[in-house]
């Protein structure tokens, strides 16, 4: 059975021309996140794209952002940073949430166009580093060397 506790998120919308924010139960736990200005990018050419949203996460949460499946194909625009990270402190009025797109073609993104994605996470619990001469575990083979005969 799945986690029925609801988590509040406070959202101040610096768009009136953006749809609201909807969390669509049992489709996915991931909110589209919608472009709140019309951008006109080159190839090579690199632009932080406001969505329009500053956003109060529940204490011990970060939020994760990353593309649509379909960003790339309808766009032609990469993440910079492959995927974003908001922590609980990026919280005031001004504190816009923005996709960094990196244009791979000549594109346009319009006003109320769905490029991203998020989801909140549990802050990483607190961790201590005990270094030790061996490990237990046994050798994989080496970086990448998964399903390899």
């Amino acid at each position: 059975m799945g986690n029925n506790k609801s988590e509040k998120i406070r959202i101040r919308y610096v768009s009136d021309q953006i749809e609201k924010l909807t969390y669509i139960d049992g489709k996915s736990d991931w909110i589209d996140l919608r472009a709140a200005e019309d951008v006109v990018l080159k190839a090579g050419e690199f632009k932080l794209i406001s969505l329009g949203v500053c956003m109060q996460l529940p204490e011990g949460y970060e939020a994760h952002i990353v593309p649509r499946s379909s960003t790339f194909k309808n766009f032609g625009i990469l993440q910079a940073n492959h995927m974003g990270v908001i922590d609980g402190s990026y919280c005031g009025n001004n504190d816009i949430w923005r996709f960094p797109a990196l244009a791979m073609r000549d594109t346009e993104i319009h006003v109320g166009d769905r490029i991203c994605q998020f989801r909140i996470m549990e802050n990483q619990p607190k961790i201590v580093f005990e270094e030790v001469e061996n490990l237990e575990g046994e050798d994989r083979g080496g970086f990448g060397s998964t399903g390899i005969v």
